[in-house]
């Protein structure tokens, strides 16, 4: 077999990119609701009756993206939600990886992805009710300690030098990324129901690949160089944005690697044939891998899982859903800082729901 490295980087970088226009329309559309409504959160000592808030942190847990669960982390720090409601958001969300399920892409179709993502949330939702209420009728309520707050999160404003790095992280790629986001939308759009725009669509698969190009450049220098300041207890439209714009890069480095991985798998290594009877015949296990991977901290693992869904044929939906309620998504980075043993709890908890779940799907046979 003729394999052609530069060809099959490219084209998973365009596909990244696609997949990068959904994500990021997605992404920044929750931001800015987030943003308009986040005051409105802490008006409150308590978000609703205490007999609602499994019900409250499930729907808070479906917005898509991990911005609810850093939410409703910092509601249950401040006593306003119930250890139940908390459990509930971090069951029914699924992370940064609800937008690639969104998104469109060469593996999947656009009915098939919303289809799952109806799916997967509707399963969540209503395990994330079940169990909340169970946790809340067990009584389990983890003290949080006090954390004191920072003082030095705006210290790089002081710096008289600007690192090239916080160039490329607060102008030149926040810029670029958003550009690219706007740039893509309308055919983003188009591309829901079939329409195509004569010289744009050329345009549109050249942007996706300079668009994961620079989202991968963009994640690695803020992650291994970027010295900025720390923003989460900023609450600026221009705050909101910087977040958005690190999702973006985050979610489509993800997706990259992750496409990137299985197709090189099931095309070069395994060959698609042999991969996909091996995917049906062990289905169990693909479960129970999924459970563990989506339970890691962070969107990483649910991202990689969502993105194997849509490359992998006969990839079960049950492996999908156990992977969206185990997974916590960025919201339990604020927990385990306040709340260690509430973030171990959840995450254990989880990973049992997820695999309770994920099996009883897979004896039922539900499949898309």
């Amino acid at each position: 077999m003729d394999f052609n490295i530069w060809r099959f980087i490219i084209d998973t970088l365009e596909a990244a990119g696609v997949i990068g226009g959904y994500v990021s329309l997605s992404i920044i559309g929750v931001s800015l609701i987030t943003y308009a409504t986040r005051g409105k959160l802490s008006k409150y000592k308590q978000v609703g009756p205490s007999g609602f808030h499994p019900i409250i942190g499930a729907l808070l847990g479906l917005i898509p993206g991990c911005g609810a669960t850093i939410v409703v982390s910092s509601m249950y720090k401040n006593k306003k939600i119930s250890f139940g409601g908390l459990f509930a958001a971090f069951i029914a969300t699924l992370g940064e990886g609800s937008f690639v399920l969104l998104g469109a892409s060469d593996e999947a179709s656009v009915v098939a992805n919303l289809k799952a993502f109806f799916i997967v949330n509707l399963v969540g939702a209503v395990a994330a009710i079940l169990f909340g209420y169970l946790v809340d009728s067990v009584g389990i309520n983890i003290a949080v300690k006090q954390i004191p707050a920072k003082t030095t999160q705006h210290d790089h404003h002081t710096s008289q030098a600007t690192s090239l790095s916080q160039v490329i992280v607060d102008s030149i790629g926040f810029y670029l990324i958003l550009a690219f986001s706007v740039f893509m939308l309308p055919g983003s759009l188009m591309a829901l129901w079939g329409g195509d725009a004569p010289g744009y669509d050329t345009l549109f698969d050249q942007a996706a690949v300079l668009f994961s190009l620079s989202s991968i450049i963009y994640y690695f220098i803020y992650k291994l160089f970027y010295k900025g300041h720390d923003c989460s207890h900023d609450n600026s439209l221009r705050a909101s944005l910087e977040h958005a714009v690190s999702d973006i890069s985050t979610v489509i480095v993800y997706v990259f690697a992750g496409l990137f991985i299985a197709n090189y798998i099931i095309d070069i290594l395994v060959g698609p044939e042999i991969f996909d009877a091996w995917m049906t015949s062990s289905a169990f296990i693909v479960v129970a891998i999924a459970g563990i991977i989506g339970a890691t901290p962070g969107c990483g693992g649910m991202i990689s899982v969502a993105v194997a869904y849509l490359a992998i044929p006969n990839f079960p939906i049950a492996a999908l859903i156990t992977a969206g309620i185990a997974t916590s998504g960025d919201g339990i980075f604020p927990l385990l800082v306040s709340n260690r043993k509430a973030a171990l709890v959840i995450t254990v908890l989880g990973l049992i729901v997820a695999l309770m779940v994920g099996y009883a799907v897979l004896a039922l046979s539900i499949e898309i």
